[in-house]
């Protein structure tokens, strides 16, 4: 499990004076009010921690200010890297919550004992979330993230055990 995780990506400077347009890559925008400090992906391994001097909201984005800049000029190269934080900084996840970057990648077997797949993407609908699936024959399949179709994730293990409904695999 990476120490990391995203919580949003820079798309582009706000004014002169180092502000950036931020879209969130969290469930709740409204958590970087109460982050005082994040890390700025530099690329190339590099990281940079970035504290935050102030937080704005506009459609679906979020304004940053950070400490650490002050021109545009200073923060215009780090459009599109990532912004992440330490797990210790994350949200708690209630039961049968998990963080989506911890699924990707898990084997999928059915309660059948049956090797199926891989999971490899996570498709975050009104509804419910839908869980990309990458079957043993190179196929993706669709499986909603209900409770009657994902059955068990064992983070510990790294496998996800899940039921087969009816006419799922038609789809």
């Amino acid at each position: 499990m990476d120490n990391t995780l995203r919580v949003g990506v820079i798309s582009s400077t706000h004014g002169v004076r180092g502000e950036v347009k931020v879209y969130p890559t969290t469930d709740d925008a409204n958590r970087f009010k109460k982050l005082k400090t994040v890390i700025l992906d530099k690329g190339r391994g590099e990281q940079m921690t970035l504290t935050i001097e102030s937080v704005k909201f506009f459609k679906n984005m979020v304004i940053l200010k950070f400490r650490e800049f002050n021109d545009i000029n200073e923060i215009e190269k780090y459009k599109g890297r990532d912004l992440l934080i330490h797990r210790d900084q994350a949200v708690k996840l209630g039961k049968d919550e998990n963080f989506i970057v911890d699924l990707i990648g898990l084997k999928v077997v059915t309660d059948e004992g049956q090797e199926f797949g891989v999971m490899k993407d996570v498709l975050q609908t009104g509804a419910n979330d839908v869980y990309v699936i990458e079957g043993q024959d190179g196929k993706e399949y669709l499986f909603p993230a209900i409770k009657q179709c994902i059955l068990d994730v064992d983070l510990d293990t790294q496998v996800m055990t899940v039921h087969i409904l009816d006419g799922l695999l038609e789809l």
